[in-house]
């Protein structure tokens, strides 16, 4: 039989394991039969030398050839965990027919020879996988490879060395490659390493969290890339000195991350649902296992896997990959609104990286232990994470972890560009998606407080200040506090522009100042907003509109999302209501509703509005708080009502 006939479209799981895996069923023997199935589903794709794994559908924004690159050099990486950890086993025959595409890749003279790092920026994404896979599989693979392949990957992968990389997560990808390279005794710049390690060192922020670049960019790339690969790279390069004296630190960061990166994932194991490349879907999974590769104590073994088995059924019980095997542009299934402009048939297959675990050996401590609950299985969470700027609130009744953002928008400071839907709303969840097509995702609804203006359209708060983000109360009275302000504007910018998952820029006109400030216990949010003048504004002031979260329009969970407007004593309020029906704006329904409130005149400057955003599922108690404000204009406190506990808030912090 063929390396290529063994080949299925039905994903056959082991039975569950319901006494090591209480909450997900699954072992090793899962994910590595889910790792099976997209290898063997894979080949039917492939090119006859093995070199372009070319999955169906459109071509992506690089073309074909960098589609097919992406296809075998990600599927590589997931058939390089799977060698490494079963220490060669190999009844796939993974080994052959990925040294097959090797060759085939790297010979200049072949049809299917790949395009190189220096003749397209994307190669050198892939390159990376390349030198990660051929590390792990080296006595399986490289040292099995001719004197004539050997030396051709070494001139494809040397086209990186002494050429500059964007300074976002992009430095890692040199420096693995480089790193494998010297280990081969290929071309290697150490100038290229050091300076790349002195970039990584510019991403660092608090508690453990890199940003990715200069920017204000906070997502799973800080997971999935900026701890990843750091991890891997001290694996590879041993007793480096430049490695040993980085190694303390990669570490600590991590540990401190996973604190956080537990915290955010819900209990049906769905990811938090922000930021850009979310088709890489269980890519989400792998800071979790580099903690397991680096020996984490921070968090357990069965915590760890908990939170990554989780993720990895999530999408396995919601149809990814597909009836065919293969991984999609989508979230669940395919949905090619959520691609970005960089996005081909071949890049789903960055998830590989959330395989990672099987590169671990099955007695490994992560695989023997028990499966631990999450933090929202054991009790509600109220948790600050100071580098993005967000609250987190769960909820042990309905499993849902929900991010207030007073931090992130993918942007610097006073920038005017436009809110991106993944970066710049008010709130994100594990259980809903921002509106990321039609009208919602160019002028912000869900998640949003704006100004409208004459003809209607919202204003965008990119560029904002944040102002706070704490835990004020003890115990029961716990609540989180956050706020920030913009100078809002409307910036007409290009629609059809590259989509790099951040704002566009464009020719702004301003608007007025918008304070936002967020109270925040359980499902319940308090959310007040304060309108003051701009003397060099554009735009008059207009109506004010709070939106609330998106929520599938038919939700068979029963999630409900509502916006209710509150009465401030001797103060006209939001006197306008509405639920906006969207079709085919998020990858979780074909229809999604949004609550909103609005005032029916241009807003009120220099006093308070206030409203209560809701999101909860079933179990979780709907009954609001009340809220009130007392004392002069400039110096108001805020007192909320939560059913069993109280929260006062001295306002003059976020009056200018």
């Amino acid at each position: 039989m063929s390396l290529g006939a063994r080949t299925t479209s039905a994903l056959r799981l082991p039975p569950e394991d319901r006494t090591r895996s209480p909450h997900t069923g699954w072992t090793r023997e899962h994910w590595a039969a889910l790792a099976d199935h997209l290898l063997l589903c894979a080949r039917p794709h492939a090119s006859p030398g093995h070199a372009l794994l070319t999955f169906p559908g459109p071509p992506g924004g690089y073309g074909t050839a960098v589609d097919g690159l992406e296809g075998f050099a990600r599927t590589f990486m997931a058939a390089a965990f799977r060698l490494a950890g079963d220490d060669g086993r190999d009844p796939l025959g993974l080994a052959d027919w990925y040294a097959a595409g090797l060759a085939a890749g790297t010979d200049p003279r072949s049809p299917e020879r790949w395009v190189r790092p220096d003749e397209h920026g994307q190669a050198k994404v892939e390159a990376a996988a390349l030198a990660l896979g051929l590390h792990l599989t080296r006595r399986w693979i490289w040292d099995r490879l001719t004197g004539e392949v050997q030396a051709n990957v070494v001139d494809y992968l040397g086209t990186v060395v002494g050429k500059r990389y964007p300074p976002i997560n992009w430095v890692w990808f040199q420096t693995v490659v480089e790193q494998f390279l010297r280990s081969v005794g290929g071309p290697y710049d150490a100038a290229d390493v050091e300076r790349n390690l002195d970039l990584h060192e510019t991403f660092v922020r608090d508690d453990g969290w890199y940003a990715d670049g200069a920017e204000r960019a906070f997502d799973h790339y800080s997971g999935w890339a900026l701890h990843l690969y750091p991890i891997l790279w001290l694996e590879m390069a041993g007793d480096d000195p430049l490695a040993v004296a980085r190694a303390a630190a990669y570490r600590a960061r991590l540990d401190r991350y996973l604190l956080d990166a537990v915290r955010l994932v819900g209990a049906d194991g769905s990811p938090l649902l922000q930021g850009r490349s979310l088709i890489y879907r269980f890519a989400a999974a792998s800071p979790l296992w580099a903690g397991a590769l680096s020996g984490t104590t921070a968090v357990s073994p069965g915590r760890l896997r908990r939170a990554a088995s989780g993720i990895a059924r999530h999408f396995v019980d919601h149809g990814a990959p597909d009836e065919r095997g293969i991984l999609t542009l989508g979230w669940h299934r395919e949905w090619r609104p959520m691609a970005q402009s960089y996005s081909g048939p071949g890049s789903p297959y960055w998830a590989s990286k959330g395989l990672l675990g099987l590169a671990l050996p099955a007695d490994h401590a992560v695989w023997a232990a028990t499966e631990e609950p999450l933090p929202v299985e054991r009790a509600d969470t109220l948790a600050t994470i100071a580098a993005p700027g967000w609250l987190v609130a769960g909820t042990r009744a309905d499993g849902v972890v929900r991010v207030i953002n007073h931090g992130t928008d993918h942007a610097i400071p006073r920038s005017l560009a436009t809110d991106a839907p993944l970066y710049a709303r008010l709130g994100y969840s594990t259980a809903t998606s921002s509106l990321l097509s039609g009208p919602g995702a160019e002028d912000p609804l869900d998640q949003s407080v704006v100004l409208l203006d004459a003809g209607g359209h919202a204003s965008h708060r990119t560029g904002f200040e944040t102002l706070a983000l704490r835990v004020v109360g003890t115990g029961d009275d716990a609540a989180g506090v956050g706020a920030s302000r913009a100078r809002v504007h409307w910036a007409g910018a290009d629609p059809a522009a590259p989509d790099h998952g951040s704002g566009r820029a464009g020719t702004a006109r301003l608007g007025a100042w918008l304070t936002t400030v967020s109270v925040v216990r359980g499902p319940w949010e308090v959310r007040l907003v304060r309108v003051d003048a701009a003397p060099d504004a554009d735009v008059a002031v207009g109506r004010l509109r709070v939106g609330g979260w998106p929520v599938p329009a038919t939700a068979p969970d029963g999630l409900v999302s509502s916006v209710l407007p509150v009465e401030l004593p001797g103060e006209a309020g939001f006197d306008l209501a509405g639920l906006d029906e969207a079709a085919d704006a998020t990858p979780l329904a074909a229809r999604t509703t949004t609550p909103w409130v609005a005032t029916g005149s241009p807003a009120d400057l220099g006093r308070w509005y206030a409203a209560l955003v809701f999101l909860a599922g079933p179990g979780t108690d709907p009954t609001p708080p009340s809220a009130t404000i007392r004392g002069p204009r400039g110096a108001e406190t805020l007192d909320v009502a939560w059913p069993g506990a109280a929260t006062s808030v001295d306002l003059s912090f976020a009056v200018s």
